[in-house]
């Protein structure tokens, strides 16, 4: 078990790594300028959607996710191994969280992506909320096994520990992951079999129902 120096140098490390990560969103946007002949700042936006709502999205999601070991870290004072490989489990999710989040923004067609759905694209909604299950599992574990060792806790700390919660977020990022894949595969399942059907034929669409392709 490491001492209580040794977890507030954990603790900057993770400030360290999450600053950095937020930082890195910065690198999609800071190409975006104005070029002669556009005609104003919203058309630079309007432009430039899709990397500015990915920017955006991704910067809240980041946020967000800090809150779970900031609650965490509140009560520790300590910390042993299985903390340090749960939180460096958390951390790799965190750092690979901007380039998932590009991946599925772009995926999607977000804001008039130029990428469609049956390009390959369909697994990266998977690894996008499968990313956040990562996230908010190792959090979750953390704060589990902080519960079953007060050795590595502060006695006077008040309990503010969700453990069973980031469960369920995790559970509902995953369930939500395996949703947008199969939504994704048989649109572009529906899409393909209109673009392979010959004049006249007969094409039933994802709904049920039917056309006539002329």
């Amino acid at each position: 078990m490491w001492d209580k120096r040794s977890f507030d140098r954990l603790v900057s490390f993770t400030d360290a790594v999450t600053a950095v990560a937020i930082t890195l969103l910065i690198l999609s946007i800071i190409d975006i300028r104005a070029t002669p002949g556009e005609g104003s700042v919203w058309q630079v936006i309007a432009d430039n959607s899709s990397e500015l709502i990915t920017f955006g999205f991704t910067f809240v999601v980041v946020a967000v996710m800090w809150q779970a070991p900031l609650r965490v870290f509140h009560r520790l004072i300590a910390f042993d191994a299985a903390v340090f490989w749960l939180h460096l489990l958390w951390l790799i999710g965190i750092v690979q969280l901007p380039w998932t989040s590009a991946m599925y923004c772009e995926g999607i067609g977000v804001a008039g992506s130029t990428t469609s759905r049956d390009d390959g694209m369909g697994g990266t909604g998977l690894l996008y909320w499968s990313n956040l299950a990562v996230i908010s599992w190792s959090a979750a574990l953390i704060g589990w096994h902080a519960l079953r060792h007060p050795e590595l806790c502060d006695a006077e700390a008040r309990m503010i520990t969700r453990p069973r919660r980031g469960f369920i977020f995790g559970l509902a990022f995953l369930i939500v992951g395996v949703a947008t894949a199969l939504a994704v595969a048989a649109m572009a399942e529906d899409m393909h079999a209109g673009q392979a059907a010959r004049p006249g034929d007969v094409v039933r669409t994802l709904g049920g129902r039917t056309f006539e392709n002329r």
